[in-house]
Parts: structure tokens; C-alpha cells; sequence
């Protein structure tokens, strides 16, 4: 596939065309030419109102249902959905059933998913069937091609495991992923701990919960060396605790869900399933701290922390649904609410280093990869707008600018 995309502004702080309109010429999956008015002949064209490329966004915490939950989502809709929404690489979790936990079924999702214009990189289970008891098998899970070891949404409460985890990957610079909830403080907590869970008579989830977790993981790391990600952090002592720990030069990353940047528990009055989220939505104050840690640079990542699941699970009483919403379709719109743009385009793009993931440039001469979108237009989130198989949106109803249009990636161009 030959094409030309025509008056296309790119966003990439490393490129000397960062900011400017140009044209560019794809051939045979490889940028041949960027310039100004280039010709067209024997291309095909791609040209689209307020067109804007940057480098390949990467989503670092992704769950699909297949296998186990295709009523949920497929790999490959989800994948198809992900390319719609912008994202040329995901980090899919490993919450299907079964859980992934060995080369198969690491070896299993690539083959899958192989020719999809998103690449799917699977996150392998850091425990034997995410049970917390035995770790699973990292080396074998690497090879066939997993780029990290975590287990979705639970916390290991066996700190020696933990250590264990932490030295066992170094010997192939291999990383772990510390999902940070102490469940004993979480009890049956179901939202945050402050005036609305009182206010509602909800049972509450203190921000000590996530705090203790982190500082305990952090010192664990502090012992042992080795790389750690932090997924999804959500309060403003956790920003700090990373922060010190960073300057510490302790070799950590970590994560926000961009509902953990737009919403706040004030929208939970009407005890809304689609709200509950893991971690909880905190207060303003938090929000804001948020904002904050990504701005300076303490957040590496800002994941949509996509998670389909289906009515049998999620419309229910409150305190019974699970955690989770899907996030891929509202990702770009919600942040450009609220973000710089090329805040955006780092923080989509900076979790491949991170996870040992390629980035192409946008140069002559390198293969092409990277998101199509229009920074431009207010809308309101619909569920017209869902592309996913599950509907299990926090975002329905919200006002946004800008959408993403598509991927070009691994030889194919996916538009909305």
C-alpha cells in the first residue's frame, strides 16, 4: 500500500519538521519522503481535515476477554478498536481465562493477534494463575514474547515474593508491574474514604490503602534493584512517594488511568456502576495532584486502562459490580480536555521505552508507525461512539475536543 498524507502536522519534539505541515509519502511500509507539496501521482491519498501525526501511541494496561470472555471482547475487535482509537501498540493484561500465565499462552495471543495493524504485547501473570502464591514462569514467558509480569488489579500481600520477582528478572532485564492496594486496609471498601462514601453510606477505600503498598514495594526495590512499574496510582502521596524515590535513583515507573484524571467521587451521587473503578475515583484535591504529577514528569504514563465487561457483571447493585470501564474511543478526547498537546503525544509514547517496546521516528528512511488525529472540534460522548463489544463506558455524556482518526501501522492503514 502506497500513500501520500497530504498537509499532515506533526507533533514529535525530536523531528525538525515538529510543528509543521507537510506531506508524506509511505511506500511499502517505509516513509520514502516528507515535504511540502509533494506529487501525488501514483499514490493514494490521505487527506483529512486538521490532520495531525505523531509517533505510534502505546497503551500500557489493556484487558480484553479472549480468551475466556469473548462475550466481553475479542482480540480481534479489541485490536480493531485500539487502531480506531489511535493506539499502534497495547500492553494486554493477563485477564482472560486462562490466566496468562506460561509460554503458551503468552505464545498463544501473538499468534493471534499477529496480523492486526495494532500490536498486541502481552503482559504475562506474575503469579501462577494470579493467585499471589508461586511465581510464574518470567524466562519462558519472555522468550515468547511478553514484555512484563504482573498481575492485573491485585496486590501481592507476600512481600517476600515480590523480592523474589525482583531479582529473578534482572538476569534478563525483565520487568514487573506492582499493582498497589493493601487489602487488608481495602477491606470491603468499594469507593474512596472521605465525605461522599459517608454521605452515601458506601463503604470506604482509604487513600492509605494504595499509600502503604507503594512505600512497602518501593523499599522492596530500594533492596534489590531491578526495574518497577506502578500502574494506575491515583492519590497525591503517591505522586510524592515516586517522586522521592526517583530522586533516590531507584529504577521506578508508573501509571494514571485518564479516569483518574477527568472524574472525581462527586459524579457517584447516583450510585452509577460504571464508576466504580480500581482504584477508586479520588476527591479534587487528588485529581489535581494528578494533573500535577503528570506535568512535572513523576507520572511516565497515562493509560486508558481499557477494561470491557459485559452487563452480567457490571450492571448491578454497587457494592457487587466489578471494577472497570472501557477507555480506548474517549482516550484522546478526554485528555485534550485537559493536557497540553504535546504532553499528550509523551505521555501516549514514552511507556515503549519503558516496556522495551520499539518507536519508530518520524524520519526518512524509518518504518512508518504512527496516530492520526484532529486536535479540533468539541463533541459529547455518546454511546453511538463505542466501538468496543462491552458498553461499560465512565465517560458517556462527558464533552471533549479533538478525536483520534486512526493508525497507520505494520503495513495498514485503519481510519474511523
Amino acid at each position: 500500500m502506497n500513500l501520500i498524507f497530504k498537509n499532515a502536522t506533526i507533533i514529535d519534539a525530536n523531528s525538525p519538521y515538529h510543528k509543521q505541515a507537510v506531506d508524506i509519502i509511505v511506500k511499502d511500509g517505509t516513509i520514502q519522503k516528507i515535504g511540502a507539496n509533494l506529487s501525488a501521482d501514483g499514490y493514494e491519498v490521505v487527506e483529512l481535515d486538521s490532520l495531525h501525526i505523531s509517533k505510534g501511541w502505546f497503551d500500557s494496561s489493556v484487558s480484553l476477554g479472549e480468551p475466556g470472555y469473548e462475550d466481553r471482547e475479542t482480540l480481534a475487535n479489541g485490536l480493531e478498536v485500539a487502531a480506531k482509537s489511535g493506539f499502534t501498540n497495547v500492553a494486554l493484561q493477563p485477564t482472560g481465562n486462562p490466566v496468562a500465565d506460561k509460554q503458551a499462552d503468552i505464545a498463544f495471543i501473538k499468534s493471534r493477534t499477529a496480523y492486526a495493524a495494532t500490536t498486541a504485547h502481552p503482559i504475562g501473570a506474575l503469579t501462577k494463575g494470579s493467585e499471589g502464591k508461586d511465581i510464574a514462569e518470567f524466562f519462558d514467558m519472555k522468550n515468547a514474547g511478553a514484555v512484563a509480569f504482573g498481575d492485573y488489579q491485585k496486590s501481592l500481600s507476600d512481600a517476600n515474593l515480590l523480592k523474589i520477582a525482583l531479582q529473578y528478572v534482572q538476569d534478563f532485564d525483565g520487568l514487573v508491574i506492582a499493582y498497589s492496594q493493601d487489602d487488608k486496609i481495602k477491606g470491603k471498601g468499594v469507593v474512596h474514604e472521605g465525605i461522599v462514601s459517608t454521605r452515601l453510606g458506601l463503604k470506604g477505600i482509604p487513600a492509605l490503602a494504595e499509600e502503604l503498598q507503594i512505600a512497602r514495594n518501593l523499599y522492596l526495590l530500594e533492596y534489590t534493584g531491578g526495574k518497577l512499574h506502578i500502574p494506575t496510582i491515583s492519590t497525591a502521596k503517591s505522586v510524592q512517594l515516586i517522586k522521592e524515590a526517583k530522586q533516590k535513583g531507584l529504577n521506578v515507573t508508573c501509571s494514571v488511568a485518564i479516569h483518574n484524571l477527568l472524574l472525581t467521587d462527586e459524579v457517584l451521587g447516583n450510585f452509577d456502576s460504571r464508576y466504580k473503578v480500581a482504584p477508586p475515583l479520588r476527591p479534587e484535591s487528588e485529581r489535581k495532584a494528578l494533573l500535577a504529577g503528570v506535568l512535572d514528569g513523576t507520572i511516565d504514563v497515562i493509560t486508558s486502562d481499557h477494561n470491557p465487561l459485559d452487563v452480567e457483571v457490571k450492571k448491578l447493585e454497587f457494592d457487587l459490580a466489578k471494577d472497570g470501564s472501557i477507555g480506548f474511543e474517549s482516550a484522546f478526547g478526554v485528555l485534550n480536555t485537559l493536557l497540553p498537546l504535546e504532553v499528550i503525544v509523551d505521555k501516549f509514547t514514552a511507556g515503549k521505552a519503558i516496556f522495551g517496546i520499539e518507536s519508530n521516528g518520524i524520519a526518512e528512511g524509518d518504518a512508518a508507525s504512527f496516530t492520526l488525529f484532529n486536535p479540533e472540534g468539541d463533541w459529547t460522548f455518546d454511546k453511538k461512539d463505542i466501538l468496543s463489544k462491552s458498553k461499560n463506558s465512565a465517560f458517556l455524556g462527558q464533552q471533549f475536543k479533538g478525536r483520534a482518526y486512526g493508525v497507520y501501522n505494520n503495513g495498514k492503514l485503519v481510519l474511523r
